[in-house]
């Protein structure tokens, strides 16, 4: 039997171990209940892809976010010494 959950299983750091074992078991059971539960399972694996690949999409803007952060900041804290430095010029 040829489906989409052989596939699914040729990438593992993508599916949980459960998830995988469980493909793996629906090659060992009747081709009749197989095709009954393939579909199933092929939703539930696309699921599981889908937000892995969304949390890696919010840790990679949330790394970005952090990195802005600390450019803002940076900028911020040069912006008042620059300030600072000139209020002292124009009192002198």
């Amino acid at each position: 039997m040829s489906n989409p959950t052989e596939t699914s299983i040729a990438t593992p750091e993508q599916i949980p171990a459960d998830l995988q074992k469980l493909a793996i078991a629906l090659h060992s059971i009747p081709d009749v209940y197989a095709a009954q539960l393939a579909p199933l399972v092929d939703a539930v694996v696309e699921s599981t892809r889908r937000r892995r690949r969304i949390l890696t999409l919010v840790q990679e803007a949330l790394g970005q976010l952090r990195l802005d952060m600390k450019y803002l900041m940076f900028d911020l804290e040069a912006t008042r010494r620059e300030r600072d430095d000139y209020r002292l010029k124009l009192e002198e």
